[in-house]
């Protein structure tokens, strides 16, 4: 059981260059004295080997910096990641670059959780964060 202590969720896919969002996930959730976890959501399918050294290696850069990684099996991966971040108090996730395009994952998990505020981390290690808004209701 994870602690309810505020968390930093780096979301990888099965490719080895992940291990830069791990690490700047790991950097932030330091500076912000959070719990770091680590996600990787993959579709379903009877074949698995060819993610399996990708997910080995990102697991060992996970526990390198103190999370574990945990793998989730969706069709949809931004409503799984979503209810991943409800789960564990996740305040902000560390990404990949967004592709641009209106059904990419991160346009769609900022449907299902938009107050959690997101960074990306290009190939090239420049990072990029876009914090969430919180509207205030006045009656």
């Amino acid at each position: 059981m994870y602690s309810m202590k505020p968390s930093i969720l780096a979301c990888v896919t099965g490719q080895y260059d992940c291990d830069r969002i791990i690490e700047t996930a790991a950097a932030i959730a330091e500076e912000q004295e959070c719990e770091l976890r680590v996600l990787s959501v993959l579709r379903p399918t009877e074949d698995y080997t060819k993610v399996a050294g990708v997910l080995e290696y990102l697991h060992s850069v996970s526990k390198e910096n103190g999370a574990d990684m945990t793998v989730i099996f969706s069709d949809y991966a931004p409503a799984a990641a979503a209810q991943f971040v409800n789960d564990n108090n996740v305040g902000r996730i560390v990404t990949g670059m967004h592709d641009g395009g209106n059904e990419s994952f991160l346009v769609m998990f900022n449907q299902f959780a938009p107050g959690v505020s997101i960074t990306m981390v290009a190939k090239d290690n420049a990072v990029y964060s876009m914090e969430a808004a919180h509207a205030s209701v006045r009656y």
